[in-house]
C-alpha cells in the first residue's frame, strides 16, 4: 500500500506540474494530477512556489489546503475509475448531469467524501461507503 508522507504527497503534484510546464512525458497519475490542476488555476501559481510544499493552510485562517483539495480530486478519479464503492460512478454521472459540468460534479463528490472521512475519524470507524454514495445521489437530487 503506497502511504505517502505529507511532502512525499505534495511533491507529486509540484513535480507533476513541473513536468507539464517542461514538457515531459507524464505517468497515467501524473496525467490525472495534471488534469486536475487544470481545473484549478487558482494553485498553479503555488504549485511553481519551491517552499509551498513546507507551508501550512488552516481552516482557522481561512485557507483551503490545495494539496489536500487536489489529493481527495485524485483519489475521487480512482474511486470513479473503479466504481468504489458501488454505486459511485453512477451517483457521480447523476451529479455531473444535474450540474451540467464535470468539475463542479467533482466538487459535490469532494464534499461528501470529506464528510464521510470526518465521521470515520470522529466515530473511530471504518468509512461508510453506502452513507458517502448516498450523500452523492441526494446532492445529485436523487433522493
Amino acid at each position: 500500500m503506497f502511504d505517502p508522507s505529507r511532502e512525499q504527497a505534495r511533491q507529486f503534484f509540484v513535480e507533476s506540474w513541473k513536468k507539464q510546464r517542461d514538457r515531459q512525458v507524464l505517468t497515467p497519475l501524473e496525467t490525472m494530477a495534471v488534469d486536475l490542476i487544470g481545473l484549478h488555476p487558482e494553485y498553479q501559481g503555488l504549485l511553481e512556489d519551491p517552499d509551498a510544499i513546507h507551508r501550512d493552510f488552516t481552516p482557522e485562517d481561512g485557507q483551503i489546503n490545495p494539496f489536500l483539495h487536489l489529493s481527495l480530486h485524485l483519489a475521487i478519479e480512482e474511486q470513479l475509475s473503479i466504481d468504489q464503492p458501488p454505486g459511485l460512478r453512477a451517483a457521480f454521472e447523476a451529479a455531473q448531469a444535474r450540474h451540467g459540468n464535470r468539475h463542479d460534479a467533482l466538487h459535490d463528490v469532494l464534499e461528501c467524501l470529506g464528510e464521510t472521512i470526518w465521521q470515520a475519524q470522529r466515530s473511530g470507524t471504518p468509512p461508510d461507503g453506502l452513507a458517502y454514495v448516498g450523500c452523492v445521489r441526494r446532492r445529485a437530487g436523487l433522493g
